[in-house]
């Protein structure tokens, strides 16, 4: 791990690098935070180490939808594994998959509509609308917790008539 922190400080000057107690990119400081407390020869955390400057590498900032939040991480990735190829890693197609699987997961269970279970489309970043049914709810604005649904009172009250 410390190699490739090393590794990564000298081939991009510009990028800032945090310890802290995980691993992630906020393009609010312009720095990348990595747990410094992971063994050294600890693959996975080498392979977030090399996706979280991918989202630096790409500028990553904010997203507006759910589905722009998945296309970052699949870029993310991306970036990734060119620059572990660049650097001497190689990053298991699995373990990515993996990663973008909770994404993909959290996306499905958000968009789903509480009342018909149709995959629906996003109306701004905290609202959804079933185009089968009518139904509109809200969810979290955090990409972390899990995904609550909840339903508009307007379409309760058309429920309940």
């Amino acid at each position: 791990m410390e190699v490739l922190l090393k590794q990564l400080k000298t081939a991009y000057p510009t990028l800032g690098f945090q310890a802290g107690p995980t691993f992630a990119w906020s393009a609010a400081t312009n720095r990348i935070i990595y747990n410094k407390a992971v063994e050294n020869t600890d693959t996975v955390a080498m392979w977030s180490l090399l996706h979280e400057a991918g989202h630096a590498l790409l500028e990553h900032q904010d997203y507006e939808s759910d589905f722009e939040l998945v296309q970052l991480e699949v870029a993310a990735w991306e970036k990734a594994k060119k620059l572990g190829r660049k650097l001497g890693y190689k990053i298991d197609p699995n373990h990515i998959e993996d990663c973008l699987d909770t994404y993909r997961d959290w996306l499905y269970q958000r968009s789903t509509c509480p009342t018909c279970l149709n995959f629906s489309l996003q109306k701004d970043n905290r609202t959804y609308e079933c185009f089968n049914c009518g139904t509109v709810w809200h969810v979290s604005q955090s990409r972390m917790c899990r995904p609550y649904r909840r339903k508009q009172k307007e379409t309760l009250l058309r429920e309940s008539l």
